[in-house]
Formats: structure tokens, C-alpha cells, sequence
């Protein structure tokens, strides 16, 4: 039953990590393809409102989806923080934990910190740079 619980629990960080990499993924090349087309309209919209009212509704999106990845890389973090938690008291209780390293999952989140961090960042800049060069 041990090795059972043991392979569920790596499916499940494996599970992890893919919809992480989705949520980190689609935030940057939104953000990208935000900064792109909003850069691409600030010359229209200097003459055309409607192209301003387009750059504010990206505006709305890169918003939207960025929370939407942020709140999934904290739920990320936290689960993969408790399924490493358990997968700790089971190498303890077989008496295996050397075999592991715990000070990983401070590793680990730090590096959502940085995947949050990345996804700010991008997202910020693809909010600012359009309306510094309107």
C-alpha cells in the first residue's frame, strides 16, 4: 500500500508542476502578445478612441489572467509544499529520509516566488511601456 500512496503522491507533484508551467506560460506570452499589439496601437490611438478603448480592454485582460496565474502559482506552491510534506513523513516512517533533502522545499518556493515574480514583472511592463510611448 506504501508504494501505492507513493506513486499517487509523484503523480500528483508531476500534475503540479505541468499546470504551473501552463499558468507561468500563458501569463508571459499573453503579456508578450499584449505588449506587441497595444504597442502597435498607440499611433492610432492618439486620432481614434476606439483604439485607446482597445488598449485599456488588454489592458483589463493582462490584469485578469496574470491574477488568475498568480492564484494558481500560490495554490501551486501550496500544494506541492504539503504533498512533499507527506511524502517526508513517509520516508520517515520507512526510515529513508536521508535519502531526501528537506531543505528542498524552500528551494522549491523560492522558485514560485521567482515564477510569480517573472509573471508580475512581464505583466507590468507590458501595462506601462504602451502607454510611456502614447
Amino acid at each position: 500500500m506504501i508504494e501505492h500512496v507513493h506513486k499517487h503522491i509523484i503523480s500528483e507533484l508531476g500534475q503540479n508542476a505541468r499546470t504551473d508551467i501552463i499558468f507561468v506560460l500563458t501569463s508571459i506570452l499573453l503579456n508578450l502578445i499584449s505588449l506587441s499589439v497595444n504597442s502597435g496601437f498607440v499611433n492610432k490611438s492618439r486620432t481614434d478612441s476606439t483604439y485607446l478603448i482597445v488598449m485599456f480592454l488588454f489592458v483589463a485582460l493582462i490584469i485578469v489572467v496574470n491574477l488568475v496565474a498568480i492564484f494558481g502559482l500560490l495554490k501551486g506552491k501550496q500544494t506541492r509544499s504539503k504533498l512533499l510534506n507527506g511524502l517526508l513523513s513517509m520516508y520517515k516512517d520507512q526510515n529513508v529520509e536521508k535519502y531526501y533533502d528537506s531543505s528542498l522545499i524552500s528551494n522549491y518556493n523560492t522558485r514560485y516566488n521567482l515564477f510569480i515574480l517573472v509573471v508580475v514583472i512581464t505583466g507590468v511592463v507590458s501595462i506601462v511601456v504602451p502607454f510611456i510611448i502614447r
